[in-house]
């Protein structure tokens, strides 16, 4: 099987470095957002930290700042 990349806008959830570059926020600033208790896109696999991109995308249109 060739070495195939799944394009970041066809996953369901990308790592901070991945979400970063696709939603334009920094990474310091994803991670202190998903710090927060009841922070509706992140999911945590044990330590490892993922971004639910839909969730995010949502997120990000109702929000104001950040």
């Amino acid at each position: 099987m060739a070495n195939e990349r799944v394009p970041v806008w066809a996953k369901a959830n990308l790592s901070l470095e991945e979400d970063a570059a696709y939603v334009g926020i920094g990474i310091n600033k994803l991670r202190d957002i998903t710090n927060e208790e009841n922070c509706p896109f992140v999911l945590w696999s044990g330590n490892k930290r993922l971004i639910k991109r839909k969730a995010v995308e949502q997120y990000l249109e109702s929000a104001y700042s950040i």
